[in-house]
């Protein structure tokens, strides 16, 4: 199914000039890559890049060790082995979340638990935690999605009290604060993800941080297999470095234009903005949205969406969740509102949150179009 403007019997098409590009051209990227390209550093094993790289993360979100490696998802599986997760061990997560941490789960041979996600945010329940626990149950992967973050006070309070490991997926999040700490810093290990969408990108990579000596020590014995088996490039740790420096300023606003879209949306049918979490300060990847199709005469969600990117706004379905999965892994609770997410999850890509303030408001205006197009049925 597709649709164009001309679908829709709401009047003009919205003047959105297509989704923002990503990565933006960056001069402080350019000159970076530019000068390994030039000193022969990007192609050596060993080069300044990586190690750069690493104390530069160490020192923005304060963590103690810092290890680069080819991607967010293999740093959670990497995060899972050096903690010592395997064979015969149970590890949370929620039932609705990336597809990979599932998958990385099983990779170390462990089996994953999934419990509910609460449904103002479509982020793990931290309150139904302590029914999920077993006698297996060794590890917890709390993972921050769509601009919500998990109340990891209350989080790292239930894993102290049964003594379980907290790998913190701030793949989403990098720069958010959480009730007065970096996200990625409060488990035993944080991770990060470099990939080619993500508000850090390099293409491709990730990074594994922790203050535990034991696990870094158990990271870089695994990886090192004759040499780094799973390592972040030169070249690539070049380019991130100088996005370390403008990534605060870039939250700052995406911050700024989530509230004022939000705003904007407010009242509009169809639509409920993800509530972020009290005290804290989110990292815009993805804003996201429950599509609530009752409100538009039964439309779609999958429909609603490809209107709204015809009108030239990047507004996407989020995950298809762990729901179908019950027999890879123990199920706690009825996962009734991870269900919800999977099926009603829109989500609002970053690059659109960096324009000024005219162009969320055409983005506001394309939305509301689109809202007004299905209530009337006129699609």
């Amino acid at each position: 199914m597709s649709h164009t403007r001309l679908a829709l019997h709401g009047g003009p098409a919205t003047i959105v000039e297509g989704p923002p590009a990503w990565p933006i051209h960056d001069p402080a990227v350019v000159e970076a890559v530019e000068k390994a390209l030039a000193d022969g550093s990007w192609g050596r094993y060993h080069g300044p890049h990586g190690a750069r790289l690493a104390s530069a993360i160490g020192e923005m979100l304060q963590a103690r060790f810092v290890w680069p490696c080819c991607s967010g998802t293999f740093a959670v599986e990497l995060a899972l082995r050096s903690l010592g997760i395997g064979p015969g061990h149970e590890v949370v997560l929620a039932g609705y979340d990336f597809p990979g941490n599932f998958r990385a789960i099983e990779a170390v041979g462990a089996r994953p638990v999934l419990v509910d996600v609460r449904p103002d945010d479509f982020n793990l329940d931290v309150g139904r935690l302590d029914d999920a626990l077993g006698e297996q149950t060794r590890a917890i992967v709390a993972s921050h999605l769509h601009g919500g973050l998990l109340p990891m006070r209350e989080l790292a309070e239930v894993a102290r009290r049964h003594n379980l490991a907290i790998v913190e997926d701030a793949c989403q999040a990098p720069g958010a604060v959480v009730e007065g700490r970096p996200a990625g810093t409060w488990g035993d290990v944080g991770v990060l993800s470099f990939g080619g969408s993500k508000l850090l990108t390099a293409g491709r990579g990730g990074a594994l941080l922790t203050d535990r000596a034991d696990v870094y020590q158990r990271a870089k014995i695994y990886c090192e297999q004759g040499n780094n088996a799973f390592p972040l490039s030169e070249l690539q740790a070049a380019a991130l470095v100088p996005q370390l420096t403008a990534l605060a300023e870039r939250n700052a606003r995406r911050f700024d234009a989530a509230r004022q879209l939000g705003g904007l949306l407010c009242d509009v049918p169809g639509l409920r903005a993800l509530e972020p979490l009290a005290d804290s300060t989110p990292a815009y990847y993805k804003l996201g949205f429950a599509y609530l199709g009752d409100q538009l005469q039964g439309q779609t969600r999958e429909e609603f969406a490809a209107a709204v990117q015809a009108e030239g706004v990047a507004l996407d379905v989020g995950f298809r969740g762990f729901a179908l999965r019950g027999g890879r892994a123990r199920i706690a609770g009825q996962l009734v509102h991870s269900r919800r997410a999977a099926e009603t999850c829109l989500v609002l890509h970053h690059p659109v949150l960096l324009e000024p303030p005219r162009v969320i408001e055409q983005v506001a205006a394309a939305i509301r179009k689109v809202a007004a197009a299905f209530k009337a049925g006129n699609v």
